[in-house]
C-alpha cells in the first residue's frame, strides 16, 4: 500500500485539475472577499485543494500510528491483566488440587531420583 500511496495523490491532483481546467470559466473563489474566477481561480483551487490533501494525508498517518501505539499498549495491559487473573484463579483454585499434586510430587521424586542414579553411573571415577 504505501507503493501506491503517492500515485493515488498523484491520481486525485490530476482528477482535480482535469476538473478545474475543463470548464475553468464557472469557477468562482472566494478569498478574504476577494472573487477570483476563470483559470487563476481554478490555479488556486487546485493548490488549497492539493495542499489540504496533502495535509489531511499526514494529519491521517499521524492518527493512525497514535492509534496503533495505543491499542497495543491496551493490548499489552490486556494480556497483563489475564495472566494475573490466571495467577490469582491458580491461587484460587490451588487447595483443591491438592490431592492431585501430590501422587505427582512423589512421581516426580522417583523419576529425579532414577535420573540422578544413572547421571552418577555414567559419569567417569576420578
Amino acid at each position: 500500500m504505501k507503493k501506491y500511496a503517492p500515485y493515488i495523490i498523484l491520481f486525485l491532483v490530476a482528477l482535480i485539475a482535469w476538473d478545474m481546467f475543463a470548464d475553468a470559466h464557472a469557477f468562482h473563489m472566494d478569498i478574504d472577499g476577494d472573487e477570483f474566477d476563470g483559470p487563476l481561480g481554478a490555479l488556486l483551487g487546485l493548490l488549497f485543494g492539493s495542499l489540504g490533501l496533502i495535509i489531511g494525508t499526514i494529519v491521517a498517518l499521524c492518527v493512525g500510528a497514535l492509534l496503533v501505539v495505543v491499542f497495543a499498549g491496551v493490548g499489552v495491559l490486556l494480556v497483563g491483566a489475564l495472566a494475573l487473573a490466571a495467577c490469582l484463579g491458580l491461587l484460587a483454585v490451588s487447595p483443591l488440587l491438592l490431592p492431585i499434586l501430590i501422587p505427582l510430587a512423589i512421581v516426580w521424586f522417583f523419576v529425579s531420583r532414577s535420573r540422578r542414579n544413572r547421571i552418577k553411573e555414567q559419569a567417569p571415577a576420578l
